[in-house]
């Protein structure tokens, strides 16, 4: 799945009954790897997109509006930035030492 399509599928996926579970991240070599779980009938549907450093994807909030915690979560814990939040806490979510501390400092993939 691309990053830069998944408010479309989510869209399509919350037209056609499907709730959402949860969104994780995993930080990647250089990016961030978000799973996106969906539900419909005890059928889980999962999403996976790589989001490349500094590029920024947009909110599922629109259709659900529940994604804002994960949304401002792996914003604060991975730097991941997300367009069009209905709620975005701009960095706040999260009390943390150090700023993003999941986020991949090496291109490589060393954290």
């Amino acid at each position: 799945m691309n990053y830069e399509t998944i408010r479309e599928k989510a869209e399509e996926l919350k037209g056609d009954g499907y709730r959402m579970v949860q969104i994780c991240g995993i930080t990647g070599s250089g990016s961030t790897e978000l799973i996106y779980s969906f539900d419909k009938e005890f059928r889980l549907l999962n999403l996976k997109v790589t989001v490349p450093s500094g590029a920024a994807v947009k909110s599922i909030t629109p259709s659900y509006w529940a994604a804002f915690v994960y949304e401002n979560e792996i914003h604060d814990l991975f730097d991941v930035e997300f367009e069009d939040s209905m709620l975005d806490y701009k960095g706040n979510f999260f009390r943390t030492g150090p700023k993003t501390p999941w986020k991949s400092q090496d291109p490589k993939g060393a954290a």
